[in-house]
């Protein structure tokens, strides 16, 4: 009989990706099968994010609530970010773990299991060549890793710290996961990265021979050479090496969804260079500029801190501002919250009626400016990609990444369609087919 595998995912795109490994690893490799109760696995494995706000409060709490609930003889493992940071200190204040897994160690997951109280956190382990175990299950949309780590030294993020030093992906492996993906269904291709726009900065083996420079925009071009493969997405590019090259590239190809996200932070020069953000406000927009005036339906996505120590009023000022400017169609915001390891750590913060207020303030002009665009969108054509099928509803992406759903109507997953736009609902858009 095969062992039950519990597995509870947190945070990024990167963990969910994490995820897939593991149990791809362990269901070839070691005979488990995946469940949604916890009650009746074999292996409970939590897969941390240290990103969001306390986060080793929150594993605790996990790991309490499910060794409370697992089965006599079940296994508890703490994998990813969190696990990276604190690394046998969870195994400290919860012997009830029988294994840490950092980030960086994910290919390690079929021997930890076997080895109790073991501890692997070495940020800086070369994972880059290895070949994990692929789920063969059929999925419209596929994740695939281009790099791992982060060679940012942003003063806020910890992830440099749990995820080591970054190091490109060979393309011909990356090429091949792709064929293999698209073969068993995928049609779209979300390439993954702390910094993905940075691909080929750093192999841990020289690549082999090519006549043009790897780098990001020449994968892309690769990836888009496999027919099978209707759209690209990735995440998240850094503004910093958003080159003339790689716009271009992004504007011109036609399998590139016209979705982008970029990450702003804040619209104050002084508070990013505080952040270590290594570009300008002014460069930011230029770049925005650059790619609106060659894709004028762009998508663009940010995300925002608010009362980074020391912001003034000035500086909030000044992220108002590129907010009703670039007019953003998704926008992930948060309050400041210190890391221990980071640079920012032993900064004095701001008050938190001050920074709630701040987020309360950008949070409703980003709302004002998502209706006015839901608004203008009546009328208008998009290709949708349908990606999910509810009773007689079906909903996708457009092309430049707005959800739309269509009423009475149960279409093909992975297929896409005209779709002309008929209403708009507190923000969420609505519409019904069109032959063009």
């Amino acid at each position: 009989m095969s062992k039950k595998l519990f597995i509870k995912t947190f945070g990024c795109a990167m963990n969910t990706r994490d995820s897939d490994h593991i149990i791809a690893e362990l269901k070839e490799k070691e005979n488990y099968s995946l469940t949604e109760n916890a009650k009746e696995a074999d292996l409970i494995i939590l897969n941390t994010c240290s990103v969001r706000e306390k986060p080793e409060r929150k594993l605790f709490s996990e790991i309490g609530i499910y060794a409370n609930i697992k089965k006599p003889n079940a296994k508890i493992g703490i994998c990813g970010c969190t696990a990276s940071a604190l690394g046998a200190e969870i195994i400290k204040k919860a012997p009830s773990v029988d294994f840490v897994l950092g980030a960086r160690n994910v290919s390690k997951i079929t021997n930890i299991i076997k080895n109790p109280k073991a501890v692997e956190v070495e940020i800086n382990y070369d994972e880059s060549n290895y070949e994990f175990c692929m789920n063969t299950e059929s999925n419209i949309r596929a994740l695939i890793n281009i790099s791992i780590g982060c060679d940012k030294k942003c003063s806020y993020c910890i992830v440099p710290h749990t995820r080591g030093k970054e190091i490109s992906i060979p393309l011909e492996m990356i090429l091949k996961e792709a064929e293999i993906r698209v073969k068993n269904g995928a049609k779209e291709i979300i390439l993954l990265g702390q910094n993905v726009n940075n691909y080929g900065a750093r192999f841990s083996t020289p690549p082999k021979t090519t006549d043009k420079k790897i780098n990001f925009t020449y994968l892309l071009q690769e990836i888009s050479k496999i027919k099978e493969i209707k759209r690209i997405k990735f995440v998240s590019p850094h503004p910093l090496h958003m080159d003339d090259e790689f716009i271009e590239e992004f504007a011109r190809n036609e399998k590139i969804v016209k979705y982008i996200h970029m990450p702003l932070q804040s619209g104050s020069n002084k508070v990013l260079k505080d952040m270590k953000r290594g570009y300008s406000r002014e460069w930011f927009l230029d770049r925005v500029n650059k790619i609106k005036s060659l894709c004028p339906n762009v998508g663009i996505g940010t995300d925002i801190i608010v009362a980074f120590p020391n912001e003034n009023e000035n500086d909030f000022y000044d992220t108002l501002e590129i907010v009703k400017e670039v007019e953003f169609d998704t926008m992930y915001s948060f309050i400041y919250s210190p890391r221990k390891d980071t640079l920012a750590f032993h900064l004095k913060e701001i008050d938190s009626k001050i920074a709630t207020n701040r987020l309360e303030i950008l949070q409703n002009l980003h709302k004002q400016i998502l209706e006015k665009k839901a608004k203008n969108e009546i009328n208008k054509i998009h290709k949708v990609m349908i990606e999910n099928i509810k009773d007689t509803m079906s909903e996708g992406r457009s092309d430049n990444g707005r959800v739309i759903k269509i009423q009475n109507k149960k279409l093909n997953l992975g297929e896409i369609y005209n779709v002309v736009i008929t209403n708009n609902e507190n923000g969420s858009l609505f519409g019904s087919l069109v032959n063009v």
